[in-house]
């Protein structure tokens, strides 16, 4: 016992207190670490040599303060052994630090009453800010004209942020917010935070929703991704449109906190980061799966409403925005670019959702109409999308289709677009009729000439402006000039040959179409012959009016002077 009781202050209090002057047997259940660290601290006592290393070093020295270690009972004892070996080969080291703060946990409420997990948090908040200082610097030698920059490596393998997935999350969020409390960089605050949710969150990286169901069947589980979710999102940077989070990681954060069903104010803080960042996107972002989609009950597949709300929150910021420096309406305008790209986004998605058989029409008409009219430069991605849910939801009521329908901007279609939708038999019959109006007013125009006068007026536009700026103004000789504007007036005389031919076919159509129409509606039948007498009225005063010719002078003056000897006649 000897040994024992001289470098153990609680082991000489136990065998004092003890009735029995030769006890042989003391209660240390209590001991941090249990029986491996008391082993390690009996050998120590027994003057057998004990390495510390960073996965013993805060047992033991938790294990020193609970058997009362100390110098008061015997010279550098195992307590002032364990604090050296923290000072000289821990607290320097970030890896080190994380992997002792690691086995804190487990040591607890011991590691928390000496204070070594509050030295050891300050130590790597102090050391990291210092090599992010130091890596700052060295960047700015590398951006010098004759070195490369170095801002856009990627972090090596032995990253020490990658040593932080290990802890668990409370000590990962006592961790991180002491870093960030020191200084540490929103972009390195970000890939610790990508880091650790890869190796913790089920489901994360899931580009799809069928993937993503599944995997939280368990309720246990799913209480704690749901704790996760909530605590990594109020871990993220401050929301900026120029986010150091990637659009991919806060839409698999916002796929998690739905299928968890994680609180409004944790996905409403998603669904505004994603939303300042909406331009960045694309399709699989913005596939949120419904959170009782993998459920067997007759749901949608997806989750359209909180898309509804990111896209409005582009929107809103976009209208906040009007009065800078570019006009909306220019092509060359970011915002006006932005706009363009979540308009295709918008299109895409709603191709996508026209799919789900369970998709309300009012929920798709809601999605299409979030855009301004300036937003969609070309309808054709709309149509399409229209056509999609049409063709899956053949039973939709004629007043859903017509609104539905409504939502297109015909003016907007391309030739091809207008070509398919003429002969759509899916689509309202209202439709069909102004896309054939329109396309029998546009063929009109170019075979008018009109598409020659925008064509040359804009050419002409073109070369004013070319020359008037005085760059280039002698690059293109007057005989290439007019050789070009030959072929190009070749090429647009074919083309209204094409046209009106095309035109005579579409005539011919909307005269079948509407004697259909005539046909179909037995109330039409009194229309019907009406129509036909008025033609045949109409054939009539046309024969007679090619009859009557016009008289000349001479030939009037005789039949007047013949007109009046037959009356004479008459009266005699």
């Amino acid at each position: 016992q000897f040994p024992l009781v001289s470098r153990s202050g609680r082991i000489r209090k136990l065998i004092s207190e003890a009735k029995n002057s030769k006890v042989t047997r003391v209660n240390l259940h209590g001991t941090p670490g249990g029986a491996e660290a008391f082993e390690i601290a009996a050998k120590f006592c027994y003057g057998i040599n004990t390495e510390l290393n960073p996965s013993n070093a805060a047992m033991l020295r938790c294990a020193a303060h609970y058997l009362e270690m100390t110098e008061e009972f015997a010279e550098k004892n195992l307590e002032l052994r364990t604090e050296i070996y923290l000072k000289e080969a821990v607290i320097p080291n970030i890896v080190n630090s994380i992997t002792v703060l690691h086995h804190c946990e487990s040591l607890l409420p011991v590691a928390e009453e000496i204070n070594l997990i509050s030295r050891i948090l300050t130590a790597v908040a102090t050391t990291v800010c210092k090599e992010q200082l130091t890596s700052g610097l060295s960047k700015l030698d590398h951006s010098l004209p004759h070195k490369p920059a170095m801002a856009g490596v990627e972090p090596p393998k032995d990253w020490w942020g990658k040593s932080l997935a290990v802890l668990s999350l409370d000590f990962f969020q006592r961790a991180l917010s002491a870093m960030k409390s020191k200084g540490l960089k929103q972009e390195t605050v970000s890939k610790i935070l990508i880091n650790y949710a890869q190796s913790s969150l089920q489901g994360l990286t899931a580009r799809d929703v069928q993937s993503s169901k599944g995997g939280f069947s368990d309720a246990d589980m799913l209480r704690q991704q749901k704790i996760m979710v909530e605590t990594i999102v109020g871990l993220l940077p401050s929301q900026s449109r120029r986010s150091p989070v990637p659009m991919a990681f806060l839409s698999g954060l916002l796929k998690t906190a739905t299928m968890v069903s994680a609180s409004t104010i944790c996905r409403a803080d998603l669904e505004r980061r994603i939303g300042l960042q909406l331009d960045q996107a694309i399709l699989e972002d913005i596939l949120i799966p419904a959170a009782n989609a993998h459920g067997g009950c007759q749901s949608s597949l997806y989750d359209t409403e909180s898309v509804a709300r990111i896209f409005s929150i582009f929107l809103n910021l976009e209208e906040e925005d009007r009065d800078g420096c570019y006009e909306l309406d220019s092509p060359r305008s970011p915002k006006q670019s932005a706009i363009v790209k979540v308009s295709k986004l918008l299109d895409s998605y709603l191709a996508e959702v026209a799919l789900d058989s369970n998709l309300t029409p009012s929920k798709f008409i809601a999605l299409a109409e979030l855009l301004p009219h300036h937003a969609r430069v070309v309808n054709d991605g709309l149509y399409r999308a229209a056509d999609i849910f049409l063709k899956v939801h053949p039973n939709l009521k004629d007043s859903e289709r017509y609104r539905l329908c409504k939502t297109i901007d015909c003016q907007k279609l391309s030739q091809e677009a207008c070509s398919h939708a003429a002969q759509n038999e899916r689509l309202p019959i209202q439709m069909a009729v102004q896309v054939l109006y329109l396309e029998q007013i546009r063929l009109r125009n170019v075979i008018n000439g009109g598409h020659d006068q925008f064509f040359f007026g804009s050419a002409i536009g073109q070369c004013a402006q070319r020359s008037g700026s005085g760059v280039g103004s002698g690059a293109i000789s007057p005989r290439d000039n007019y050789a070009s504007v030959r072929r190009e007036n070749r090429e647009l005389k074919l083309e209204v040959a094409r046209m009106r031919i095309r035109l005579t076919d579409l005539e011919k159509d909307h005269v079948s179409m509407k004697q259909e129409l005539v046909r179909a509606n037995p109330a039409n039948k009194l229309l019907r012959s009406f129509t036909k007498n008025l033609s045949k009225l109409s054939a009539l005063f046309r024969m007679r009016r090619v009859e009557v010719k016009p008289l000349s002078a001479k030939a009037a003056s005789d039949a007047r002077l013949l007109f009046q000897k037959r009356r004479r006649q008459a009266l005699w």
